[in-house]
């Protein structure tokens, strides 16, 4: 009987030393190996960026300047879930335009004022460029639509879609978006030839010759970008780009196809980019932090709770009901005999 009550009374104790050993377990799931996978460049992403600003651009129509205009670039990200899946890396098909306000109305990007298309192959852990899957361009660098997770405090080698190459971004400090803080980043690209086009001698001041290759010139005064540092996430970007054309060989720019001082994100975009950031830094928060906390702290409770109680189950038992000891018999008259008178 003795046997049975101490073992129904030890169940509890072992019932809360499991459910304490799981969570402390769990605790450690969750920061050494869930939090890292769930720090993954996402691979179903379908996302629309859209920047704004004043500017001036080269009316191909009428081959003239036009000043003081509205562009606006649109760049369009989707995921090739796919092929991402099959080659275990982030692949992203990006479309981006630059628009007028005539060509926008179109909402086409084949009618756009430029138009171009890429597709982009990133680790997912790390963010570093992958070439495989159909790249193209080759890119380099570290950072692209997005930066790594955990930013830290230093250069970035971002890559410049129009330059075709990887420019430093230096650590500026810290700024907010729509109340959201992050990381500040800016650079520059001095003007550097890109390429060439074939174009009227007229255009580029040779007009004794029909048709010239001209140089194709890229600047930009400021790239700035605000990051969110545990996602990467852009949160805002400004750029001041500047394109122009040169007769071959000249000093100085013959026609200027594109410039503008400051093109945004638009408030709508910084707004949706500012909430998915926060939507992602509350689940990693979550899933790296504050759970494995919680399961941690309440697995040791636990623990120490089911430890004691089994310990003092059966100290508890044995003092409720000590063993007695067995007493001598006592010496008397023979059984079955009458005791003598």
């Amino acid at each position: 009987m003795r046997r049975t009550t101490s073992s129904r009374s030890s169940i509890p104790s072992l019932l809360l030393l499991g459910a304490g050993v799981f969570l402390l377990v769990l605790a450690a799931m969750l920061a050494w190996y869930v939090e890292p996978q769930a720090k993954r460049t996402p691979v179903d992403i379908d996302d629309t960026v859209v920047f704004a600003g004043t500017g001036s651009y080269f009316d191909t129509t009428t081959l003239k300047p036009v000043d003081h205009k509205t562009l606006t670039v649109t760049r369009h990200v989707l995921g090739n879930v796919a092929e991402s899946e099959r080659s275990g890396r982030a692949v992203w098909d990006v479309s981006t335009t630059i628009d007028t306000p005539d060509t926008l109305t179109w909402h086409d990007p084949r009618k756009s004022y430029q138009w171009t298309v890429a597709r982009w192959v990133t680790d997912r852990r790390t963010n570093a460029p992958v070439h495989c899957c159909g790249e193209t361009p080759a890119i380099a660098g570290e950072a692209f639509l997005k930066f790594p997770f955990d930013l830290e405090k230093r250069q970035y080698r971002w890559w410049d879609e129009t330059l075709g190459a990887a420019i430093p971004l230096d650590y500026r400090g810290t700024a907010k978006v729509r109340g959201h803080t992050g990381y500040r980043f800016t650079g520059t690209v001095p003007d550097t030839r890109i390429g060439t086009r074939q174009v009227p001698g007229t255009l580029v001041g040779l007009p004794a010759q029909g048709q010239v290759i001209a140089e194709e010139w890229y600047a930009n005064a400021g790239v700035d970008l605000v990051v969110d540092q545990r996602t990467g996430r852009v949160i805002n970007a400004k750029i001041a780009p500047r394109k122009t054309l040169r007769a071959p060989d000249a000093a100085t720019a013959s026609v200027v196809l594109l410039n503008s001082d400051r093109i945004e994100f638009t408030p709508e975009t910084q707004r949706k980019q500012v909430d998915l950031a926060k939507h992602d830094d509350t689940k990693l928060t979550v899933v790296g932090e504050l759970a494995p906390l919680v399961a941690s702290l309440l697995g040791a409770v636990l623990t120490a709770a089911g430890v004691v109680l089994l310990v003092r189950g059966p100290r508890e038992q044995g003092a409720r009901h000590p063993r007695r000891r067995r007493s001598a018999p006592v010496a008397g008259p023979a059984a079955g005999r009458p005791a003598p008178s």
